[in-house]
């Protein structure tokens, strides 16, 4: 089976290393920790300049949950139209009705605001109060392609339910597993869920070069803020040579 990888991109430097590991496209985004948030305008015009890798941008004003104010919901129609104006590849959604549904208003405002571009769903899926249900409500709306974990916390766990989806979906859109995703389980979910696209961020630490280090005061919330993540090539190559083999 010949498969496709979707590199999940923290920064200009992580796309350009999928690209030169051979996935197929990023989905781009910022704040890894908090499951993406949107990038700015510097990383995608850069990224659309330089790389030929698809870019496809998240959507996402801010960590936590899916369910977004006006204000928030204004955002995210402007950066839809920047990233369109940039000529990204799609763009990518998410968002939540109060009581685990997904609105249908909002997104298909989005869908249309993104055209021609096409739409991809976030892992707002995964959240969402019956994945069945939603399923049918993400193929009404014309999104291409879901990204889910089978509503499990990786997706090598939620990999019946993922085949399940699949089974559902009938080609009609795509079942994009994610979540968790390595060169140690991948053939197992590439079997289980009868999926042939992939999303993983190949991620490793980079240590900071930074000699002085204050160890009294820290900027943010992670533990060591002197490392910082990137997506490795050598593991994006690896998990391509996995998909296209099996």
């Amino acid at each position: 089976m010949a498969g496709t990888l979707e590199v999940c991109a923290n920064g200009y430097e992580s796309a350009l290393n999928a690209q030169m590991g051979g996935a197929t496209r990023v989905e781009f985004c910022d704040n890894l920790a908090e499951g993406g948030t949107t990038p700015s305008y510097g990383q995608i015009a850069l990224a659309k300049k330089n790389l030929n890798i698809e870019i496809w941008p998240i959507i996402r004003p801010r960590g936590g949950d899916f369910l977004y104010s006006d204000l928030e919901f204004d955002l995210m129609k402007e950066d839809i139209k920047v990233f369109k104006s940039l000529n990204c590849d799609g763009v990518v959604i998410g968002i939540l009705n109060p009581d685990g549904t997904i609105d249908l208003e909002r997104c298909a405002e989005l869908v249309a605001l993104a055209n021609p571009l096409p739409v991809s769903f976030h892992r707002a899926f995964d959240m969402s109060n019956d994945m069945s249900l939603a399923l049918e409500d993400l193929i009404a709306l014309g999104i291409v392609r879901v990204l889910s974990s089978g509503g499990a916390n990786s997706a090598i766990q939620g990999a019946s339910t993922l085949a399940q989806l699949v089974k559902q979906a009938n080609g009609r859109i795509s079942i994009m597993p994610g979540a968790g995703i390595n060169s140690n389980n991948i053939q197992d979910l590439i079997e289980i869920s009868g999926a042939d696209t992939f999303h993983a961020s190949c991620k490793t630490y980079v240590s900071s070069k930074m000699i002085f280090r204050n160890s009294e005061t820290k900027m943010g919330s992670i533990d060591d803020e002197y490392q910082y993540e990137l997506t490795d090539i050598d593991r994006v190559k690896e998990l391509v040579h996995i998909i296209n083999h099996s």
